[in-house]
């Protein structure tokens, strides 16, 4: 169980993210065509791993953008946007944002966030994921973890970026 905060306060996850130098663990996640994805659909590339609670909040929205920003000039990279919101409210949002770069999935209907210890287990957010950025190489190796510590600020983006470059 990890400790983070919500407007100051402490809240706390189901677990840990998964170890640098891991095995990333398989999931299935729901696109926007309500078609089941796996890691084995980005076999070969690496995953950058954007998790957020809900695209209809203002932080989650930030960081959607400026991954998709930064994905145009991502080679063999895929960026991967996972919250709980419903597939269609996801392609709402993108499609409205113009977001063309990145790969919303929704985990409503997943174990995802329980595989990936990142389910909050109290607070008004109960059920929610916590905010955190996961990077995956080719050989579905964990290379890079965040779990942001208060859920309402943004990830360090300057950090994936470093750790995408070393991969």
């Amino acid at each position: 169980m990890a400790t983070i905060t919500f407007q100051g306060k402490p809240i706390h996850t189901n677990g840990e993210l998964p170890a640098v130098g891991s095995k990333a663990p398989d999931f299935k996640l729901v696109n926007t065509r309500l078609k089941e994805v796996s890691l084995h659909n980005y076999k070969g590339k690496t995953k950058l791993l954007n998790i957020v609670p809900s695209l209809d909040t203002p932080t989650c929205q930030i960081s959607t953008r400026k991954f998709n920003q930064k994905a145009a000039k991502l080679d063999n990279t895929v960026v991967l946007v996972i919250s709980a919101d419903l597939p269609f409210a996801q392609s709402r949002f993108c499609e409205s944002e113009g977001l063309k770069d990145i790969v919303p999935l929704s985990c409503f209907r997943a174990s995802f966030a329980q595989d990936y210890g990142i389910t909050l287990v109290d607070s008004v957010l109960k059920g929610l994921t916590a905010r955190a950025v996961v990077i995956i190489d080719a050989d579905n190796k964990v290379r890079y973890t965040e779990l942001v510590s208060e859920i309402a600020e943004e990830p360090d983006y300057a950090a994936a970026w470093e750790a995408l470059q070393q991969i």
